[in-house]
């Protein structure tokens, strides 16, 4: 016999767990179903980048409702999360990248958005003193930083069940259907039922979603990350590149954490990654072409996370086009543990109120299957 609840949250991501937190918030009892642990696979070993420099257009306005979130997160969460904010700058490299950068900002003035600044090159190496001297300036994104990505994922799960969800770990949910206006799932010898079902599976979403009727053009992606021996003191801010794949943090103990989106070879059913370390390579060789304090360091670990890319590179977030009930939420294209603590917010107001004031409509499904409108 299922046992009734108010939403079945499917995946145990930052993206999950934060939507059944603030379902608990807005008085619901949802169920959180995790076929592994909470923070398993992508929300639990990415960077960590807290993020609004760079985004998609249309996902502009959740990134900055989770900014908000993000600068006072432990009143949320009971847990500073490691958040900290020394902003990120993007380094344009030449002068054709800076005219890239002039560009960009100037539209998300036009469109009313004020968090991404151009810099000049004095700016620049007074933020970044130890980038290479030929580099003339680029943007800067004041408000952004980083976070721990595991510490976080766990600290969303904790309070979400503190605050009345009821989790399951490490047994997946199964027999998905919709009988008699309620979504009813199988968690091992359990069922659930209830009125609402979330699709935040991550790297797993996109076969929920098909089975559901509603496939999309995602794939199964693992970015890979490395960390290197400690190295004096030479950066606050989070720093990416305009031009070449690289983004990197120096933390307190002098290590640096080297990511940018190169890629591992997914192994999704066995849960594993094969890493590749000529890309790896590239993005060490990056780094210490452009910081000369960095080419004594060694790499001292390497490792991938699995998640869904979108083929637009835009996250799925919304209310699904066939079902009355169903969301989604996944295909946050190697960008969506920023977006975490604002999508649970979003998704919680879509799901008890049927609306919200943050503009998400151009991150819908339905933009894949416009014969459904």
């Amino acid at each position: 016999m299922s046992k009734n609840v108010d939403a079945i949250v499917i995946g145990g991501g930052i993206h999950g767990c934060s939507t059944a937190l603030h379902l608990c918030l807005a008085a619901l009892k949802p169920v959180l179903i995790e076929k592994d642990y909470a923070g398993r696979h992508a929300s639990g070993v990415n960077a960590g980048g807290v993020r609004q420099l760079a985004r998609h257009i249309p996902e502009i306005p959740l990134s900055i409702r989770s900014m908000a979130i993000w600068e006072k997160i432990s009143e949320l969460v009971d847990d500073d999360c490691s958040f900290e904010s020394y902003g990120q700058v993007l380094v344009a490299e030449n002068e054709d990248e800076l005219a890239v950068c002039r560009t960009r900002v100037a539209e998300l003035n036009a469109l009313g958005f004020t968090h991404e600044e151009l810099i000049d090159a004095a700016e620049l190496r007074r933020l970044v003193p130890a980038v290479a001297e030929t580099c003339p300036g680029g943007v800067i994104s004041r408000r952004d930083g980083a976070a721990n990505p595991a510490q976080t994922t766990t600290a969303f799960r904790r309070k979400a069940e503190q605050s009345g969800a009821t989790v399951r770990e490490g047994v997946a949910a199964t027999n998905i259907r919709h009988r008699d206006g309620l979504w009813h799932v199988d968690v091992g010898s359990e069922s659930f039922a209830a009125p609402v079902l979330v699709n935040a599976a991550g790297a797993w979403a996109g076969k929920i979603a098909a089975d559901l009727g509603e496939p999309v053009p995602v794939e199964t992606v693992a970015p890979m990350l490395m960390i290197t021996s400690r190295v004096p003191h030479f950066i606050d801010p989070v720093v990416i590149l305009r031009g070449r794949k690289l983004s990197f943090k120096q933390f307190k103990n002098g290590t640096v954490l080297i990511g940018g989106g190169h890629l591992a070879t997914p192994y999704q059913d066995r849960n594993e990654t094969v890493l590749d370390w000529k890309s790896l390579a590239t993005s060490a060789q990056t780094v210490f072409e452009l910081f000369p304090v960095m080419r004594s360091a060694t790499i001292v670990r390497a490792w991938a996370g699995i998640e869904a890319k979108m083929k637009d590179d835009i996250p799925v977030f919304g209310p699904s086009s066939r079902h009355k009930g169903l969301y989604h939420q996944f295909g946050f294209s190697l960008h969506g543990f920023q977006l975490g603590p604002g999508a649970g917010a979003v998704m919680a107001e879509l799901i008890v109120s049927g609306g919200t004031q943050t503009r998400v409509s151009d991150l819908g499904i339905d933009r894949f299957h416009p014969s459904t409108h």
